[in-house]
Parts: C-alpha cells; structure tokens; sequence
C-alpha cells in the first residue's frame, strides 16, 4: 500500500510552449506519470538532466517557496524557477504532512539571510551565516527534520564531507522510519546508499527505475578508487 504523501506525478505538456527548454529535455520525452512509492526516492543522472528542475516543480505546486524554506518562507530574490509546475498534477496521498522543507544548496544562502529576519522572541534565529557552509546545511537539516514530515531536497551533500553525509544519512533514514518522505536530487553515492530506497535514473533520454549498482555516481566512484593510477595517467597524459 502506498502511504507517501506525493504518491505521484502526471504531465500535461501540451500546457508547456513548444519552444520552451523544457521540450528540449531527453528525461521528459514522452513521460506522463511517475510513481513514488517509497519513503526515499533519488533523482540521478548527468548535469541537465531535469532532475533539479523536476523537483523544484514538485515543491513549487505543493506550496513550498522557490527558493527553499518551510512553506512559510514567502520572498523572491530573483524569480528564475520554470513554468513545470503549472503543467504537473500531484497525486497525494490520505496522509497530510505535518511539516515540509524545500532545500536547494544554490539559494541556501537567501534562505538562511531569511531565516534571520523572520526570527524573533519565541522562535529565534539558528544563525546559520555564522556557522560553516557544511556546518550550516547539516544544523539547518536536523532542525527541520521531524517524524511525518515532507522533505524536498536538492544536492543536500553539496557541502558536506564524506563523514557529514553518513551523519546526514542516518538523519534520513531514522525520520523515514518515523512516517516521513523525501524526494532528493543527488550525486552522492552515500546517501543513495540508504536501504530500500527508490531510485529514478533521468540518463538515457528517459525517466526510467534504476538500481544502487547501476548508478553513475557508483560506478564512476568504484571505477575511480579501484584504478586511480591508471585512470590518473590516461586522462593526465592527454
């Protein structure tokens, strides 16, 4: 049975220009629904793929803020975010969530400088901008997570080391078993480590179920480790 709060996605493209950038997207060819149906989903592939773009949709037609924040956060430093999210249709599910976040590394900095002005007496501010950048994305990240809740994120790795995104990891995987969801962009092949989660490729011209094994971020990782040398001395000596 299918408890998530997003169970699913449906397009209607014919609500989306024909010379818009979105048409020029392989992943998006000829796809009309996705399904999630796991407390962890992934989006993966190259640069420009659409996963980022897929998912600010997703937030943006479920009422987060463009930029990121709770859906509380209501400003707009600069409105670049595609037309997608008028030409989408969530499926949810009977639960309602009890919390959200929408996090992207590019516009953390305008969301924690937000964060500051929107602080006062009973809920004071966590001072992000006086914390490291990596220091800063994990604190905001074990603030916001809570048991039920819905979660957005995009390349929440971007700025932690390899040990942070273990303790980001086991952050994920513990709220996951307390009834929330998360949708995330990534490029690490730790967090796509987290069990049983599902994982939707956006390589090969097509929205398509992939496996951990199967990933880039895997087997570009694995192939790198396992013969750094004789990779180093190929690409170097070119």
């Amino acid at each position: 049975m299918n408890n998530q709060f997003i169970q699913g996605v449906t397009f209607d493209w014919d609500r989306i220009d024909n010379d818009s950038y979105l048409k020029r997207i392989e992943a998006f060819g000829g796809v009309k629904k996705l399904d999630f149906n796991k407390p962890v989903t992934f989006f993966v592939g190259e640069n420009g793929s659409g996963k980022s773009t897929l998912l600010e949709a997703l937030a943006v037609a479920h009422g987060f803020n463009p930029e990121g924040g709770t859906k509380n956060y209501v400003f707009s430093t600069h409105d670049t975010h595609s037309e997608l999210c008028d030409a989408i249709r969530i499926s949810k599910g009977y639960r309602k969530e009890k919390w959200g976040y929408f996090l992207r590394a590019e516009s953390f900095y305008n969301v924690a400088t937000k964060e500051l002005e929107y602080s006062d007496w009973a809920h004071p501010s966590e001072k992000y901008h006086e914390k490291s950048h990596g220091e800063s994305f994990l604190a905001l990240t074990q603030n916001h997570l809570r048991p039920n809740g819905l979660y957005l994120f995009d390349e929440p790795e971007a700025a932690l080391s390899p040990q942070r995104q273990l303790t980001l990891l086991m952050e994920i995987y513990s709220c996951a078993k307390e009834g929330s969801q998360f949708i995330i962009v990534t490029h690490s092949p730790i967090l796509l480590g987290i069990p049983d989660a599902q994982i939707l490729s956006f390589d090969d011209g097509i929205v398509h179920k992939c496996e951990y094994e199967d990933t880039q971020s895997y087997k570009v990782t694995e192939m790198f480790i396992n013969n750094r040398k004789i990779l180093l001395e190929r690409l170097l000596s070119e």
